[in-house]
């Protein structure tokens, strides 16, 4: 099992979602296209992951990769690879659905809940999850829902907080976290010890339930 882990910057690695893609056996290429690396041929991945980052989808004169990953994310739609997208990933996903990525009702850092819509109870993705999840997260923007798509999760101050798009779906969550990432990002702010304090509160739930969606992607890839 070959899964291609796109970043999009150094500091936005694949945290507990690689430790458990290579607990369960899954050689990881990773793809550091902030580096200069290139994207692979579609055909040598069995699965696709997408990680975050600060930049805009839109921002492809400032960061000319992005363009070449929403074609290669298009090639993985056409070939049914399964794909996970978490934050700027998963707006990417639904860039290259055809979608919009517009700015978020609030901007959202820290941790809050989402809700799981009717489709997303439903959703293999979510499988065996509550239908309440506290995460953490990081963005000002957010993704549309392509035409074809599904809506999986929302909450009051972002409305999509996860989407289908035929085997891609997209976290606009950051599901990946560890204490360690949590205290890289938040080096120097005043809201450093409040974060990592909630994590220590909510990381028994926290895990099990990232596992579970970790459990789930790798249960769709062939």
């Amino acid at each position: 099992m070959r899964v291609v882990i796109i970043m999009h910057i150094q500091s936005e690695g694949p945290g507990s979602l690689g430790d458990y893609l290579e607990k369960r056996g899954a050689g990881l290429d990773f793809v550091r296209l902030y580096a200069g690396d290139k994207l692979p041929e579609i055909s040598d991945c069995d699965a696709i992951v997408s990680l975050g980052g600060p930049m805009n989808v839109d921002d492809e004169d400032k960061y000319p990769f992005l363009a070449h990953e929403t074609g290669f994310l298009r090639r993985a739609f056409e070939a049914k690879k399964p794909v996970l997208g978490i934050c700027l990933g998963a707006q990417m996903i639904a860039k290259a659905a055809g979608a919009r990525v517009v700015k978020s009702p609030q901007k959202e850092v820290g941790w809050s809940n989402i809700d799981l819509t009717e489709e997303g109870a439903a959703d293999p993705i979510f499988k065996d999850l509550p239908h309440k999840l506290e995460v953490l997260q990081w963005h000002e923007d957010m993704f549309e829902i392509p035409n074809g798509g599904k809506l999986l999760a929302e909450s009051k101050d972002c409305p999509h907080q996860a989407l289908r798009y035929a085997n891609a779906v997209g976290l606009q969550f950051h599901v990946e976290v560890t204490k360690e990432i949590l205290a890289d990002w938040f080096a120097g702010s005043p809201d450093n010890d409040k974060i990592l304090a909630r994590y220590d509160e909510v990381k028994s739930k926290l895990i099990p339930d990232a596992e579970k969606i970790f459990n789930n992607f790798v249960n769709a890839i062939k």
